[in-house]
């Protein structure tokens, strides 16, 4: 923090040269820090002395792991890391106090603040004052980098009278958010952190508890917004996210590259992204099915029919179960098989615990019937000496006395069972009738028997169409849609037989007692000052030291694995049943029912932000309204927040996008677009047989026009029907082509509807408006996605006339 005074007038040249300086020790001690940080990952703390072998192991771990969690922060910051600077109004004194923001948090050798995290309170002024609500403020003022050279300076002025003379001297700029709507696309979202909005701020800043929807129609930054309040969580709730982390959830694989420089850049490492698809571990699905198949798997019937799938498979023979066993046919009668399979069910666990009991008890069952052959084959000798009626009397004691005895004690069943077990012929008997299964297994074997789909889809409500649907042959690719059925199968049947490896944790589980009370030996004995935590000041002692303990336990447990060190994320996104802090689902409206249920397992807390806009909803299977997908997991306990102002979307192409948006949802309110700027769309009508002739044309001239438009570098997408997308990739070969993360280095992409969700280009060409009308119930929603991409320039290429949606275009 610095304090102002009145000094003598200055140049805008001369205030050029100051931001540099200061900015430049900004950097100074971003560089010492980093420095520190490695070489504490490199050659380990300083030994405290004292202690066994195992505290100093453990001092080690401690301070190395956050040595990297820290390195991996700073270096997230390089580009922009000091962006702006707000000036409060001076006092009497002649004197206000300035603050520079930044994307973490510093502060100097003596412990001053030197940048503010931009998440901080006292970094709050620089998003919310406005010119009717300055707040304390005199001047805001954006400081634009390249590298680490300050090029430029743009000023807000709120209050001219409570800036120094010098500083009245100095106001330079024009508006910094125009300024930065105005440039090229990279191919990469861009964070804003220098120029959000107050509404914006308002989502950011919400609270962390229960779920928080984000409408906003196109161009309104509701995706940013939601991925600089990830960030935001993670500063303000450290103590509860950093361990269990925070979920992105996106609509494919390059909206998730498109995004995945925007966290680090404001100085977070640790959020794990994933698609609906990538939701099970093991399973990265990106194929889609039809529309109708897509609808069918997304219906809630779908956890009925997979719950009837796995009861299934848990089989009681009428005629009893019969098996050969070392020359002996064993049997288990009717009663006995129904009354151990649902004894086994009645076990509130999922199906392959529940198999444990089963199996146990059908070999119980299998065992005595056994015995009891045996026993009758030993008793037929001595049955001809009682029927003889000549029975000596010791032997009549020892029948009277083996009457009262069981067949087989428990040293001896137990003995019988392990021998059983070890029999194919009984181990196949019992599998077939309770099988353990993995969630893969299952739906491979249901959806490639239609018996078993006409004896499970009744139970489900689903008609025989419906039943032969979703047959298809064993080996078939996944697709999105079978992702939250994959997840809903491992609910239901739980993990495979794991007592082996439970039997060795728990062995480590003992020998780690001890070396856990060491660890919270070690975090008592050490000092805040130790702990080289830059937001020290942000933490009290008792956060500090939960925290450190967490860590301990984790390095302590880590001794006895493979030494990695594991991200949050990365150990999320192996387990299943990871149970998240926060989760934020864009294009949210996307999901269907089954997908929610998923992503609802994934937060047991219900701690979301939903970020979408129902008026683009695509998929047919997707939401029609937020209470249709939420009020089943919240119901009236969510709260929305609508973001009205289109930052991205020039005004002549949103007034087409608002004719589209007044037919296909005329419930929903169109944002207000702030820019003013660039050509009309333009419709080009061409023959069917020369559009695919023209096209590589037109795209040449498109990229001319957005490469010396005075923004630099672009990007243009080239948005076509399903009928079309065939023969307009063959006319670009040069192109990239589908929803990959390779396409964002393209300067061409070439993309349907549904795989230019939630990104942005300088120019859209759309190709074929009648198809992407015609190939889905919500056509009109997809056509509305497909214009509302362009930041810069739109072309509608069409044979037929115009649909009436579009009649705007000249």
């Amino acid at each position: 923090m610095e304090t102002r005074q009145a000094d003598d007038v200055k140049s805008p040249e001369a205030a050029l040269r100051e931001e540099q300086d200061y900015v430049s020790r900004v950097y100074d001690r971003l560089d010492r820090e980093r420095a520190e940080a490695e070489r504490t990952l490199r050659e380990g703390p300083a030994s405290t002395g004292g202690g066994g072998v195992f505290q100093a192991r453990l001092e080690r771990a401690v301070a190395t792991d956050e040595a990297a969690r820290h390195l991996d922060r700073l270096t997230g910051v390089e580009r922009g890391l000091c962006f702006g600077r707000i000036d409060h109004r001076a006092d009497g004194d002649g004197r206000g106090d300035t603050f520079y923001i930044g994307r973490i948090g510093l502060r100097d050798e003596h412990r001053e603040p030197l940048l503010i995290d931009w998440r901080a309170t006292a970094a709050r002024p620089f998003y919310t004052a406005t010119p009717t609500s300055p707040g304390t403020l005199a001047r805001r003022r954006h400081l634009h980098l390249r590298l680490r050279e300050v090029v430029r300076l743009d000023d807000e002025v709120f209050d001219l009278d409570g800036l120094t003379a010098a500083d009245q001297s100095t106001i330079v700029g024009e508006a910094a958010l125009l300024a930065t709507l105005r440039r090229g696309r990279t191919g990469r979202m861009s964070d804003v952190v220098a120029t959000i909005q107050e509404e914006q701020d308002q989502v950011i800043r919400a609270g962390l508890p229960g779920v928080l929807v984000v409408q906003g129609g196109p161009g309104t930054g509701k995706t940013v917004a939601a991925l600089h309040r990830a960030a935001y969580l993670l500063y303000t709730h450290r103590d509860v996210l950093e361990r269990r982390g925070v979920l992105v959830v996106g609509p494919n694989a390059t909206f998730l590259r498109y995004i995945e420089q925007v966290l680090p850049g404001l100085g977070e490492t640790d959020v794990a992204l994933a698609t609906v698809g990538e939701l099970f571990p093991g399973v990265r699905a990106t194929a889609a099915e039809s529309p109708e198949i897509a609808v069918l798997k997304g219906d809630l019937r779908m956890a009925s029919l997979v719950d009837a799938a796995v009861r299934d498979r848990q089989r009681a023979p009428e005629e009893g179960v019969e098996v050969e066993s070392d020359g002996m046919d064993l049997r288990v009668d009717p009663a006995t098989t129904l009354e151990i399979r649902d004894r086994a069910r009645a076990l509130r666990a999922p199906h392959n615990r529940q198999r444990r009991l089963f199996v146990h008890e059908m070999l119980q069952a299998l065992a005595v019937n056994r015995a009891e052959q045996y026993d009758q084959m030993t008793d037929e000798p001595l049955q001809e000496i009682l029927d003889s009626g000549n029975v000596p009397q010791w032997l009549q004691e020892l029948l009277d006395e083996a009457e009262e005895q069981p067949l087989l004690d428990g040293a001896e069943l137990k003995l019988a069972k392990e021998a059983l077990w070890q029999e194919p012929a009984v181990r196949e008997t019992i599998d077939g009738l309770w099988p353990e299964l993995t969630p893969q297994q299952l739906l491979t074997d249901l959806f490639g028997d239609p018996e078993a789909l006409r004896r499970v889809g009744p139970e489900a409500g689903l008609s025989p169409a419906e039943q032969a649907a979703l047959v298809r042959p064993a080996g078939t690719e996944w697709t999105v849609s079978d992702v939250p059925l994959l997840d809903e199968a491992a609910e239901l049947l739980g993990a495979l037989d794991d007592s082996a490896e439970r039997a060795r944790r728990r062995a480590v589980e003992r020998e780690r007692e001890a070396e856990e009370l060491y660890a919270r030996e070690v975090i008592q004995s050490t000092g805040i000052e130790q702990t080289g935590i830059p937001e020290i000041d942000q933490l009290d002692v008792r956060e500090l030291a939960e925290r450190h303990v967490e860590d301990a336990l984790e390095l302590a447990e880590r001794q006895h694995d493979d030494g990695l060190r594991l991200t949050t994320a990365q150990r999320a996104a192996s387990d299943r049943e990871w149970a998240y802090g926060h989760v934020i689902v864009d294009e949210a409206q996307e999901l269907s029912e089954m997908a929610w249920r998923t992503v609802m397992r994934k937060v047991p807390t219900r701690s979301l932000t939903v970020v979408g806009d129902i008026a683009q909803t695509g998929n047919p299977a997707g939401a029609r309204s937020w209470g249709q997908m939420l009020d089943r997991y919240v119901s009236g306990r969510w709260r929305e927040q609508r973001l009205m102002v289109n930052y991205r979307t020039p005004a002549a192409i949103m007034k087409v996008a608002a004719d589209v948006l007044a037919t296909v949802a005329p419930d929903q309110i169109p944002p207000e677009p702030v820019r003013d700027d660039g050509p009309p769309p333009v419709a080009v009508r061409l023959p069917a047989g020369r559009i695919t002739a023209e096209l590589p044309d037109l795209v040449a001239a498109e990229l001319a026009e957005i490469e010396t438009g005075g923004a630099g570098e672009g990007r243009l997408a080239v948005i076509a029907s399903g009928a079309a997308h065939g023969a307009v990739r063959a006319a670009l070969p040069g192109a990239e082509a589908g929803a990959t993360p390779e396409a964002l280095d393209s300067p061409v992409v070439v993309l349907t509807a549904e795989e230019s969700k939630g990104l942005e280009f300088d120019s859209v060409i759309v190709v074929d408006p009648h198809g992407v009308l015609a190939e889905s119930p919500r056509g009109g929603q997809d056509l509305y996605v497909a214009i509302t991409r362009a930041t810069r320039r739109l072309t509608v290429v069409h044979h037929d006339e115009l649909p009436a949606l579009l009649s705007a275009i000249a």
